[in-house]
């Protein structure tokens, strides 16, 4: 029996599609066929990614009333043609250059490309990738470098401790973090050219003062000379770069407040999600805005974040291990983070979380717990009026059948070597 299908059978009649590189693009535009002509017209033309260029490129694709411009996600090369055309009342599509192979075999140059592009965009074979409006694309821009930031000082903190080692001075062994306070001033002392293992023992604070003994013996380097000049200036400046990161992160706090004003109910709805708090609300705003209406479900959302399995089936057997792939690392973080923080929280997703753990282990507890977290961001940003309610912790109890519970306790006390024989209470 015959059903409708789903595909768009309808040609976009007039079409652009870039071949975007560094220095230049290549633009082909595909129109109608002209009167008493079967064979559509094709023009390729290639032009510098200059502004002036461009702005030229985009007034000729408005006098020929193209619809639609595509081009791929080449590094941020796009960026520029994407903006600018986007100003002159154009229709720009960026799409995922997976999306778009050309079949194998074939030549491959930038003209063949462009070309290839603009005739599968013509037939509406793509999909177009999430592209965030300016004020959502500012704070990207500020939180994504703080993550980055955040790993250059991570980095130079690593090179501080392996410089300690190569000295012979074990401050890591005892404190937990030689960056606190009295980490700090111990190694300021030893810059200042202290090498007394007691004088720098008294420099500890609150409860390593419990340990002076311990911190005494974690400095041999100092006493034996293994920490010398060479040393000295190496973690003088590892130093330096930490405290100047610290400044450029406090500097990136306040701008991102600054930006965060309009979206400032956003984040706080997003905030009363258990193991979410103002910074991660922040993250995931950034990373996927507040219109929902880019992402039609909760599961568009969770599929676009790749917080679902690919499924991958042949001959009626599934293949594969369900791996969600690679997506945005940036809402990645801050939710894999949330659904981490909620496993010692007395909440639904504490417990849904701390249930998975135990028979799926905890990379696929975090994803499908990050999943929930999705699905309650979609609903809370797709309509404002919709408040946020914990579950609780007893909701799987209350929810979950007594058979399910009898299948659930029978497999884990088999898994303990005992054989279960279920009889009534008289």
């Amino acid at each position: 029996m015959f059903t409708e299908s789903e595909d768009e059978e309808q040609i976009i009649e007039r079409v652009a599609a870039l071949d975007i590189g560094k220095a230049e693009l290549v633009c082909c535009v595909r129109m109608p066929a002209p009167p008493g002509k079967k064979r559509r017209l094709q023009e390729v033309t290639t032009h510098t990614t200059m502004v002036g260029s461009l702005s030229e490129l985009a007034n000729r694709l408005v006098g020929l009333g193209v619809q639609r411009v595509v081009m791929e996600a080449t590094s941020d090369y796009w960026r520029a043609p994407f903006y600018l055309f986007a100003a002159h009342g154009l229709d720009p599509w960026l799409v995922n250059a997976k999306d778009v192979h050309h079949l194998p075999g074939r030549p491959k140059t930038d003209r063949l490309d462009a070309v290839w592009l603009c005739k599968v965009a013509e037939r509406q074979m793509l999909r177009p990738s999430f592209v965030p409006e300016a004020g959502i694309r500012r704070l990207r821009d500020l939180t994504r470098y703080r993550v980055d930031l955040v790993g250059v000082r991570t980095s130079e903190k690593n090179r501080v401790e392996k410089l300690l080692e190569d000295a012979c001075i074990k401050l890591s062994v005892v404190a937990s973090d030689i960056f606190g306070v009295s980490g700090r001033e111990m190694l300021d002392a030893i810059i200042a050219g202290e090498r007394d293992p007691k004088v720098l023992a008294e420099k500890a604070r609150s409860r390593l003062r419990l340990k002076m003994a311990e911190l005494e013996e974690a400095s041999p380097g100092c006493r034996l000379g293994t920490f010398d000049d060479h040393h000295r200036f190496l973690l003088t400046r590892m130093l330096a770069r930490i405290d100047q990161t610290d400044r450029d992160i406090a500097a990136l706090d306040e701008q991102i407040e600054a930006h965060l004003v309009p979206f400032a109910d956003a984040v706080a709805r997003l905030d009363e999600i258990p193991g979410i708090g103002p910074r991660a609300a922040a993250a995931i705003v950034a990373e996927i805005g507040t219109d929902m209406t880019q992402f039609p479900t909760p599961d568009h959302l969770a599929s676009w974040a790749r917080f679902t399995p690919g499924i991958k089936s042949s001959a009626g057997k599934t293949k594969g291990n369900g791996s969600t792939g690679h997506g945005n690392r940036y809402l990645a973080r801050a939710i894999c983070e949330a659904a981490i923080a909620t496993r010692h929280t007395q909440t639904f997703l504490g417990v849904r979380y701390r249930r998975l753990v135990r028979r799926r282990g905890k990379k696929k507890a975090m994803v499908a717990v990050g999943r929930s977290i999705l699905t309650v961001i979609w609903h809370l940003l797709n309509d404002p009026d919709i408040p946020f309610r914990e579950l609780g912790p007893q909701h799987y109890d209350t929810h979950v059948s007594t058979k399910a519970k009898q299948r659930s306790h029978i497999k884990g006390l088999e898994a303990l070597g005992y054989k279960v024989i279920l009889q009534p209470a008289a």
